[in-house]
């Protein structure tokens, strides 16, 4: 397995840190605790996974974005690739996973976007259309990258529950070389990205967006549980 390392000092890391406390509220969320001993209700976690079948349609499309906003040819391959990934093999993925949870493709399909999912990927479209690609990617980072963290961090703690724990898939999934090489992957994109394009008068937008994307995120998170009591 490909291990989750952060550069001490790289873009992602000083966006991490700047965006506390709401990155802790993230990653460590009552949702995230729930995957890892297995006593999430079943019913947030089926919502999750409907609503998560509509982001994936959105991410397409912010990589597509992603794609049109590059001036270089790597810049392009790299976000097509993504692009190719999502729709081509996640989404495949995540229709089998969600079949497994008795949710059909018609009834993905059939769903309504849950407010919560609709500001968080609207925002990362928006951040995309009115800035260049770094913006975009700093939108994008805290979903693509925090997923890595989390399911990375619950494999290491011994407190997770391995054993008869329905979340095991999606824990094994987010936390698998293939999805941990991308994380990573992308924040050293990050880098290469603020070489080109980052200064200091940019960096505080930059920090705005990426703590507005991970404020989120919490949201998204959120949504799960609050379908409990809707």
């Amino acid at each position: 397995m490909s291990a989750y390392t952060i550069k001490a000092g790289s873009l992602f890391d000083r966006l991490r840190a700047g965006a506390e406390p709401h990155w802790s509220a993230y990653t460590r969320h009552a949702f995230v605790a729930g995957l890892g001993d297995g006593s999430l209700p079943e019913a947030a976690f089926r919502h999750y996974l409907q609503q998560d079948f509509i982001f994936l349609k959105h991410f397409a499309r912010a990589y597509a974005l992603a794609v049109y906003k590059s001036d270089t040819l790597e810049d392009m391959r790299a976000s097509a690739g993504v692009m190719d990934a999502l729709l081509d093999h996640e989404m495949g993925l995540h229709i089998k996973y969600c079949a497994e949870w008795g949710i059909s493709e018609a009834d993905l399909e059939a769903l309504d976007e849950d407010p919560a999912c609709m500001a968080y990927t609207r925002y990362v479209l928006e951040r995309g259309m009115a800035g260049d690609l770094l913006d975009l990617k700093a939108a994008l980072a805290p979903c693509v990258v925090g997923y890595g963290e989390i399911a990375a961090r619950l494999v290491a703690d011994p407190d997770t529950k391995t054993q008869g724990n329905p979340y095991m898939p999606w824990i094994e999934m987010y936390s698998g070389s293939e999805y941990i090489d991308l994380a990573v992957g992308t924040a050293e994109e990050m880098d290469a990205l603020w070489r080109r394009y980052g200064n200091d008068v940019r960096a505080p937008r930059l920090q705005q967006t990426f703590t507005e994307a991970t404020r989120l995120e919490v949201g998204f998170w959120q949504m799960g549980l609050d379908a409990l009591t809707a």
